[in-house]
């Protein structure tokens, strides 16, 4: 007798993020079905009940679960190689959630100092005021993550690589660390993307992604994902997620689960380019630093070597003449694009110290290696010597 095993336990990712999660209708389309309905009907009011003490799951709400919405998690969660993903509406929702669902008031949270601004003022903000205690240490020292894990810990959050001065955290030794504390471990593996970096596999406990950067990766839609094992989403994440709302919509589902068809492909095309850049750049005399995490002139490179598929579709270097020459540089610039957001099909550079790091005091930015001349490049779809063209022009201007 022939037993039948489920084929995509052994699909690669390629084929997961055309495959995954495909849930069709009665009318077995090609493509999926978006789900626009914000409610579902039963055919009795036991039927109803049911479904309400969870004794017949099925979809009860949309802010709850929606059939096009479970299809971008069950996919995510397929490349991610976790047990559940749950969606949000925003990467910021995404990291919000995973963090107030973990902590409560007397509770303790350590951090990596290096991380965007808005998770920055989530934790050294918002969950102070809410009698959770914060500490931040230098990611890229472990001396300093053991000295804080001296005392028991409710929730470790990191950044790696981080945004937008691209330093690295261990995720094994740091996680090994935390658990020892007693730390739940919550990575933000954006700038790696699942492709690139696995941070499950690696000892953390939850992944969250703004899907709205490379999975996405078109600028047309937001969204976030959280991912973990079932036991944290369902008893921790879930309870959280129902009755706040930050829940993804079924259009944006959609258009998400398009964007991780072409994922590996738009992903290994960026990070082939950017890392050329990275190169070319690297020795230009304008410059004073270039970074990207595989450069043999990074200070971490055999770390990321160690942890990371690639390098990632960024690179930041910083212009010697400070602020007055990155917005030359940057007005200059005639293919890449000043954008804010990063992932994107189209290069986008922006200025962190005046843009998303902006509301970081001196201090702060010093402290994540924000100078004055920083820009973080996004790189995109186009071809390299194009872009390197439009970089170097920019570059003479500055």
């Amino acid at each position: 007798m022939t037993v039948k095993r489920d084929i995509k336990e052994s699909w690669r990712p390629a084929t997961r993020l055309v495959h995954g999660g495909q849930l069709r209708s009665q009318y077995k389309e090609t493509s999926e079905t978006i789900f626009m309905t914000s409610g579902y009907v039963y055919q009795s009011a036991e039927e109803a009940e049911a479904a309400f003490d969870n004794s017949q799951p099925r979809f009860v709400y949309s802010r709850f679960g929606n059939p096009t919405v479970s299809m971008f998690e069950e996919r995510l969660a397929l490349l991610e190689g976790a047990e559940v993903a749950r969606a949000t509406s925003s990467g910021m929702a995404a990291v919000f959630a995973a963090l107030a669902s973990l902590v409560k008031a007397g509770d303790r949270v350590v951090a990596s100092d290096a991380l965007f601004g808005s998770c920055q003022y989530i934790l050294g903000e918002i969950l102070p005021k809410w009698g959770v205690e914060t500490v931040f240490v230098d990611g890229r020292d472990l001396a300093q993550w053991r000295a804080a894990f001296a005392k028991p810990t409710k929730a470790v959050f990191l950044e790696t690589p981080s945004n937008p001065s691209l330093r690295l955290v261990d995720i094994a030794e740091v996680t090994k660390l935390a658990h020892a504390a007693g730390a739940t471990v919550v990575v933000d593996n954006v700038f790696a993307t699942p492709l690139l970096q696995q941070p499950l596999k690696q000892g953390a406990d939850v992944v969250v992604y703004s899907a709205t950067k490379h999975i996405d990766g078109q600028g047309r839609s937001l969204g976030g994902a959280i991912l973990g094992s079932r036991k944290f989403v369902e008893e921790t994440l879930q309870p959280f997620l129902r009755h706040t709302g930050p829940s993804l919509s079924p259009m944006n589902a959609w258009i998400l689960l398009k964007g991780l068809e072409t994922l590996e492909l738009r992903v290994n095309k960026q990070a082939a380019t950017a890392k050329a850049l990275a190169e070319r750049l690297q020795s230009h005399p304008k410059l004073s630093q270039v970074l990207y995490p595989t450069l043999d002139s990074h200070p971490q490179v055999e770390l990321a070597r160690r942890q990371m598929a690639g390098g990632g579709t960024v690179v930041a270097f910083s212009l010697k003449d400070g602020k007055e020459a990155a917005f030359r540089f940057l007005n200059a610039l005639q293919l890449v694009l000043i954008s804010n957001n990063l992932g994107d099909s189209k290069s986008l550079a922006t200025h962190p110290a005046t843009t998303t790091h902006q509301r970081l005091s001196p201090e702060l930015k010093q402290q994540q290696g924000i100078d004055a001349g920083l820009i973080r490049l996004s790189v995109g779809l186009e071809d390299g010597e194009d872009l390197l063209d439009d970089l170097l022009l920019a570059l003479a201007v500055a």
